[in-house]
């Protein structure tokens, strides 16, 4: 990460980063709170603005070093990771897709103030299309108005900013949407459920009615079709999939010392859970070249916005997505298997129960069904490659 701005980013701290996570993990997951300890770290070694370029004073990182930082906090606490990859990737939205003065600004202001900016893509009788929205942006002059009934939205109560979709206009049709930056006190989210799941506790992911006044130049300037496919689709399943690498490599790891305490015990003899760990190791591998290697590709082509919208890609990201939610739930079970009653146990330092419940979660979130759906569709007009 030798590319990094420093005066924005301070990789010095990330093991003093680390260390803040990894001590209220658990205290986070037990509680279902946001993981404001962990979150302040973040904020102080200037990682939420990390992926901003450095010429608005930023980071400039690169998707693969945001992967890479989303992977370690991974591996010591899921909901705080979580958090951080959902801010990165509305922020590369208006990094990439803002295309005005107020944006510019608006990145300045994020470098200098560190909020964390969340996202509303979802919405209640959609049935999960985020490409389709039911409200509409409402004009007068200069002023507009929007109405959500958003049945998500992760860190909501905790963010400054929420990226927004909604239809155009009123006589709009449902797919033709934009992302409109809406900022307190100007946007009011009145909650309507709680949050009280099996994983990911930490990211307090109730559903809201949102209510936001803003003015036309808080539209991004791209339509939210190309934004999903070019930027925000694509970052999100790359972040996602390397925070959800980390739960696998924290498992892994704990497997790892189940074996080496096993084999201290009988010293010249391996012990049959090596096999296991041998074979867990291959699974491990697979999700780690899944990651990086769809960073890489996303990067190849990333000033390339043919390329970005093109078929082939987003099945290819679409498949990230539903790969890596799958191989960390396979990777998490098997680790469980190699550290038997220890790994059982919530009172031992091998215990991998928080890990098994923030895997699945990986794969019910946002739901494998509804992107394995998506791409049947894209498989009927697709060539391959």
């Amino acid at each position: 990460m030798t590319t990094v701005h420093r005066d924005a980013v301070d990789i010095s701290a990330m093991s003093e980063v680390l260390a803040t996570v990894r001590s209220f993990a658990d205290e986070v997951d037990r509680d279902a709170r946001f993981p404001t300890e962990s979150m302040e770290a973040i904020r102080r070694a200037g990682l939420l603005e990390a992926g901003i370029p450095v010429h608005f004073g930023g980071g400039g990182l690169s998707l693969t070093q945001l992967a890479h930082i989303a992977r370690a906090l991974g591996a010591e606490c899921a909901s705080s990771a979580m958090i951080f990859v959902m801010h990165q990737s509305q922020v590369l939205s208006i990094v990439r897709h803002g295309k005005s003065d107020a944006m510019e600004s608006l990145l300045r202001r994020l470098v200098v103030e560190r909020p964390l900016v969340a996202s509303a893509t979802t919405e209640i009788n959609i049935g999960g299309d985020v490409r389709t929205s039911g409200c509409a942006v409402e004009y007068d002059g200069d002023r507009i108005r929007l109405s959500k009934t958003a049945p998500v939205i992760s860190y909501g109560e905790y963010a400054q900013f929420v990226l927004a979709t909604a239809r155009r206009s009123v006589n709009s049709p449902p797919s033709d949407q934009v992302l409109v930056v809406c900022e307190k006190p100007d946007v009011v989210l009145e909650r309507t459920g709680d949050w009280d799941t099996l994983g990911f506790r930490g990211t307090c992911s109730p559903g809201f009615q949102l209510e936001a006044t803003a003015t036309t130049s808080s539209i991004l300037g791209d339509s939210y079709g190309d934004i999903s496919a070019q930027t925000m689709l694509p970052a999100a399943h790359v972040l996602w999939s390397a925070a959800w690498l980390g739960i696998a490599d924290a498992a892994v790891a704990k497997a790892r010392k189940s074996v080496r305490k096993a084999a201290s015990r009988t010293p010249g003899v391996t012990p049959p859970s090596a096999l296991r760990l041998a074979e867990l190791y291959v699974v491990h591998e697979q999700l780690v070249d899944a990651v990086f290697g769809a960073a890489a590709k996303y990067e190849a082509i990333a000033d390339s916005p043919g390329d970005l919208s093109a078929i082939g890609f987003a099945v290819r990201i679409n498949n990230l997505k539903v790969t890596a939610s799958s191989l960390v739930i396979d990777i998490v079970g098997k680790a469980l298997q190699i550290c038997g009653i220890s790994g059982y146990r919530q009172d031992s330092d091998m215990s991998i129960g928080r890990h098994l419940r923030d895997a699945h979660g990986s794969a019910i979130m946002v739901s494998n069904e509804r992107i394995l759906g998506h791409n049947s569709q894209l498989a009927l007009v697709y060539k391959g490659n």
